[in-house]
């Protein structure tokens, strides 16, 4: 890991040091009269240096280095925008005229982001990132005064940007080196510095703590720029040109969005969701005017955004009070923005923009500090928790990583919901507006049907796909695809030439997803069922305007509906998040499948494996009388206390033919069977104390001391009359689980005669109705069972193999040989001698050695079943999956 983070480091530094030396040598090269560089291959080569750094920045941002991500993703973000300015320049798209215009707001933007990257740097004596961002910064406002005066300031842009190169170039050449050599040379001054937790350069000091936010505030800021320059005449008004910048800033705000769920930080992904269709729409704006366009919204619909933002800031207080504060400055833009019908983005929202844009250069700094710092800023963290306290009928949910973990397993992603039925809030009543005799490009609609309805209802359903939640994220992509399809035929100015049967029947076959989709809702949740349900009705209208037959009121009537059905699941997905009382309820399934696996979300408790607190909410389950799936170091397992008889009982009657298949004993270690050792020979002790804790079952004779375990009646099902098979694990899980129960009861995880349960999905899938809890651990580390061993006749000095499984023969048997040397003085078992010779190379000569080992490891379907006289090489072995 500590080789590919170096590798990542190297990648961005020397990305940032190549893009330096481009502009250094434009800069340069370039006077008042012809560039050196044509702005088209200039912007094409930004937008491509750009693309590698914020690949190298997510990957940074991913292993935990917050300070270098920031910086990569920001200068990223700054090459993008100013590339896309370029290649419109160079293309004709935008005069060379307003080159300056449309540069300014975003360098100004990037000049004050970079300046306080390069004091979070000072404060963390990041040197390195402290001399990339303050040069890029004076590089900015040096480049921002060259486009006034080119005898000014591009001569000094070139100087910063030569200082970027030959710092990168240094210390990425050196990162690369010691990389290539894996650490054994290494320049002087490069290595990554490493602190308290093991990490390198630019760590974060709170484990929950979101690495991305900074890049999102960035964002904010470089938008808040744009739109509030022409208020303070530094640009004429918002053009063509800053489309660029727009656009980049939603982008990223985007990936901010998906890194946010990557964090487990549901309110931050939103935040930066909702923000990013206000970019979009920004953009989307001013890219008409291009064409003499000037938007309108017959409705106040920005109103529904700022109550939904007001929502959201009042939940996201539970993180910060100053994050709550922050997102109250968005609601006053959407309320500006609201009344204003030309939406032309002027006046009242640029004063508020300017305000957003102080705002958030003080939140750039705070949260950057504190991310990588121990020292914290006070935000005002506990203030949410502490107002919650002191009334009695609200409990809060504790926050941590794994609190957002899906039902059926785990998931890299936190739960998007709330993100996808604000969007289907936002799209369903921006459709609300009449056209009239407006062109439809000029009214604003689009950004909102297709960006919020259509991109960000696919993001959800992606996420919602990666928690497994299949039917949830179905209904998002189709949903996504009906308002994408929909809004740009509607009100992309297409409409008028595809209206009737053709389009029609493009709808009717949404309606059948559709129906398919309410169809599956009825085994989630009543809510969903409506949900699904209304959307119909949506489509309907869709299709009966298409038509031409869609009554007067009935598009508004059911547009309504659909939105409050929306909006509370909006709100429901926030009390989720917020709180374990009160819920706002979703409903339960109104069909539920009988058997295996079926019955509904509540029938047992799944809880993540990696948790202690979690192992001790099994252990409570088990200590009371109930069964659970644990995983092990092979498959999972189906387990019960064997100081529980009614819960060994029960394990055993879960399965179909439980009566060919007996249960075994598993202790945590070999102490467990310190009361009992003196009932056991002392060679089986060694054995037993040499080769565990492994994935070796042990077939031993049974005797009276079973009776010390606590069994009773329930000792008849463990093993069968003469013998018992005896195991301990080696999982760490598995041993911390017995530890706090004491010896357990196991059989597999599966019903009799399926394979063997390799996840915990398959687990709560064949037998959910049937356990009290399963702890979830992913995927099994192994695809294969334990060895059983047959150590019945071992004060004979000989062993047999029942199957082997996970543990090789050979290394049994050196375990047991060095054993039994101990004891022998030296005398081999004749009956593994064999297995430590060369093969014979001929097939037919006839052995007595070889005979008396085949004896003694044939292998069988299970303990309870007769050794058959087929020797392990001959025999099929794909139903042996009794012992775990």
């Amino acid at each position: 890991m500590a080789e590919l983070e170096s590798l990542h480091f190297s990648v961005g530094i020397l990305g940032i040091s190549g893009g330096s030396l481009l502009l250094l040598v434009n800069n340069y090269g370039s006077s008042p009269d012809k560039d050196f560089i044509p702005h088209t291959a200039l912007g094409v080569l930004l937008l491509i240096i750009a693309s590698l750094l914020a690949y190298s920045g997510v990957r940074r941002s991913l292993s935990q280095s917050q300070l270098f991500s920031s910086v990569c993703l920001t200068v990223s973000a700054l090459w993008c925008g100013s590339g896309l300015v370029y290649l419109l320049v160079g293309e004709g798209l935008v005069g060379t005229t307003e080159l300056r215009s449309s540069l300014v707001p975003g360098l100004a933007a990037f000049t004050l982001a970079f300046l306080i990257l390069a004091t979070v740097s000072v404060l963390q004596r990041e040197v390195v990132l402290l001399i990339i961002s303050l040069s890029i910064s004076l590089a900015c406002g040096h480049q921002i005064a060259g486009l006034s005066s080119p005898g000014f300031g591009q001569s000094a842009t070139a100087a910063c940007y030569l200082l970027v190169t030959l710092v990168g170039a240094y210390f990425g050449c050196g990162r690369l080196l010691s990389f290539i050599t894996q650490g054994r040379v290494e320049a002087p001054g490069t290595g990554l510095r490493r602190r308290a937790g093991g990490q390198g350069s630019g760590v974060r000091a709170p484990e929950d703590c979101n690495d991305v936010v900074p890049v999102g505030l960035v964002m904010n800021l470089l938008s808040a720029s744009v739109i509030a320059c022409p208020l303070l005449a530094v640009v004429p008004q918002l053009a063509p040109g800053h489309v660029p910048w727009l656009w980049t800033a939603a982008v990223f705000q985007l990936v901010v969005c998906v890194l946010s769920y990557r964090s487990m930080d549901s309110l931050t992904a939103t935040f930066y969701g909702f923000t990013s269709i206000l970019r979009f729409a920004e953009g989307y704006s001013a890219l008409l005017t291009a064409f003499s366009i000037h938007t309108s919204s017959p409705i106040p619909f920005p109103v529904v955004f700022a109550v939904l933002f007001f929502i959201l800031a009042l939940f996201s207080c539970q993180k910060s009070l100053a994050e709550g504060l922050y997102q109250l400055f968005y609601v006053a833009y959407t309320i500006a923005l609201a009344a204003q019908p030309s939406l032309s983005f002027q006046s009242g929202a640029q004063g508020v923009q300017a305000a957003i844009f102080v705002v958030s250069a003080v939140m750039l700094l705070v949260t950057s500090y504190n991310n990588v710092s121990a020292k914290r800023i006070p935000t005002g963290e506990g203030v949410f928790k502490a107002l919650v306290t002191r009334v009695s009928s609200l409990t809060l949910r504790p926050h941590d990583r794994h609190s957002q973990a899906p039902y059926l397993g785990y998931s890299r992603y936190a739960d998007a919901e709330v993100l996808g039925h604000a969007c289907s809030v936002l799209a369903v009543f921006s459709i609300t507006a009449s056209m009239g005799d407006r062109a439809p490009l000029g009214v604003l609609v689009l950004p909102w049907a297709v960006v919020a309805g259509g991109v960000l209802q696919l993001l959800v359903g992606s996420v919602a796909f990666s928690r497994g939640k299949t039917l949830e994220s179905m209904a998002f992509v189709l949903y996504g695809v009906m308002w994408s399809v929909w809004g740009l035929t509607r009100y992309g100015g297409l409409y008028g030439d595809t209206r009737g049967f053709n389009l029609a029947v493009g709808i009717i076959s949404f309606l059948l997803f559709n129906s398919l989709v309410t169809v599956g809702a009825l085994f989630l949740s009543v809510a969903w069922v409506v949900y699904a349900a209304t959307f119909h009705l949506i489509i309907i209208s869709f299709l009966l305007d298409a038509m031409g037959a869609l009554p007067y009121g009935y598009d508004i009537g059911v547009s309504i509906v659909f939105g409050l059905m929306s909006f509370y699941c909006f709100l429901s997905g926030l009390f989720s998040l917020t709180f374990l009382t009160p819920q706002l309820p979703l409903g339960r399934a109104l069909v539920r499948l009988s058997g295996t696996g079926g019955g509904g979300k509540d029938i047992c408790l799944h809880v993540p494996a990696r948790k202690a607190t979690a192992v001790h909410q099994i252990a409570e389950i088990m200590k009371s009388g109930g069964i659970c799936g644990m995983p092990t170091d092979t498959v999972y397992v189906l387990v019960a206390a064997c100081n529980r008889p009614d819960a060994v009982e029960k394990a055993y009657k879960c399965k179909q033919q439980a009566q060919d298949r007996p249960m075994s004993l598993w202790v945590s270690s070999i102490n467990q069977l310190e009361p009992v050792r003196s009932l056991l020979s002392a060679l089986l002790w060694d054995f037993m104390s040499a080769a565990w804790p492994s994935s070796i079952s042990m077939v031993i004779a049974r005797g009276p001391w079973m009776e010390m375990f606590g069994l009773g009646e329930s000792a008849k099902h463990i093993g069968t009359p003469q013998s018992i098979a005896i195991r301990n694990p080696n999982c760490a899980v598995a041993t911390h689980l017995i530890n706090l129960v004491g010896p357990i009861a196991v059989t597999s995880a599966n019903p009799t005669g399926e394979a063997d349960t390799t996840h915990h999905n398959q687990v709560y899938a064949k037998l959910g109705d049937k356990v009290d809890g399963v702890l979830c651990d992913g995927p099994s580390p192994e695809n294969i069972a334990s060895t059983v061993v047959d150590c019945t006749k071992i004060d004979s000095g000989h062993i047999g193999f029942f199957r082997v499984g996970l543990i090789p023969k050979s290394q049994v048997l050196q375990i047991f040989e060095e054993v039994q040397k101990r004891h022998s003085h030296g005398q081999i078992n004749p009956g593994f001698e064999a297995d430590l010779t060369e093969p014979d190379p001929n097939p037919n000569l006839t052995d007595p050695q070889r005979n008396t080992e085949e004896d003694n490891t044939e292998s069988t379907e299970s303990s309870t079943v007769p050794p058959p006289t087929q020797s392990p090489a001959n025999m099929d072995t794909s139903t042996l999956t009794t012992q775990p």
